[in-house]
């Protein structure tokens, strides 16, 4: 039977063993210090994990103490703080991408949030077709600058995940007040069905991309290469 450490211990014996085992306290460390989507920092964190077990167990092979061994592949890695900035990079990109996603997703949302409420109060509605504009450009532009063919050929800019979360943030709170100003409205007239939906589209919007841009606003600026203050490919 394998006596690899488990990535992921929730008990007290396995709060026990993190503070004894150095490859479980690492990635711990490691996990705690990284900011991004979920998915992609279990993935790297794991990978990361399964490396440190794989220098481990060549160290054991050697007839190294299996204790010993994990001190010196932890050792072989480097420190967590010089291991954070490239992963970061990496998981800021990534964030970056998902909130241009949710920004996609919002815009069907909004399109039919527009087409309810032109009916019910008519040009009053046209904030809605804008933050749809704002929400399709973001997301374009996003994209295309971290992946496919663009990216490949032109590296992205530095500033980009702060322009993306700050501009969602914005286009976020534009769905809020949007929403509540659509529930106020909606005791003025008789289409108050119609607004209320409308309201509750715009509320969904809201929550697909409020989570997403609050992450992004948490990523620390990745590291700009010192010739072009672009981001390292």
């Amino acid at each position: 039977m394998s006596d690899r450490a488990p990535l992921d211990v929730g008990d007290a014996r396995g709060q026990g063993r993190q503070q004894s085992d150095p490859v479980v306290a690492y990635t711990a460390e490691l996990r705690a210090a990284l900011v991004g989507p979920a998915r992609v920092k279990s993935r790297m964190v794991a990978e990361i994990h399964d490396g440190l077990l794989d220098a481990t167990d060549a160290y054991v092979g050697e007839g190294v103490p299996r204790a010993e061994a994990a001190r010196r592949a932890v050792r072989d890695f480097g420190t967590v703080a010089e291991l954070v900035p490239e992963c970061q990079r990496e998981l800021t990109v990534a964030q970056t991408r998902h909130t241009a996603r949710a920004a996609a997703r919002c815009v069907p949302f909004l399109l039919v949030c527009w087409a309810l409420t032109r009916t019910a109060v008519g040009p009053a509605a046209a904030p809605l077709a804008l933050l749809a504009a704002v929400s399709t450009v973001l997301a374009a532009v996003t994209l295309a600058a971290t992946g496919g063919a663009l990216a490949r050929r032109f590296p992205s800019p530095r500033a980009l995940p702060r322009v993306v979360a700050w501009t969602g943030t914005g286009a976020s709170l534009g769905m809020a007040v949007a929403t509540l100003a659509l529930a106020c409205t909606a005791f003025l007239t008789a289409q108050w069905p119609l607004l209320v939906l409308a309201g509750a589209l715009s509320a969904a919007s809201h929550a697909v991309l409020s989570t997403s841009v609050r992450v992004c606003r948490r990523c620390p600026a990745p590291a700009a290469d010192p010739l072009d203050g672009t981001l390292p490919g």
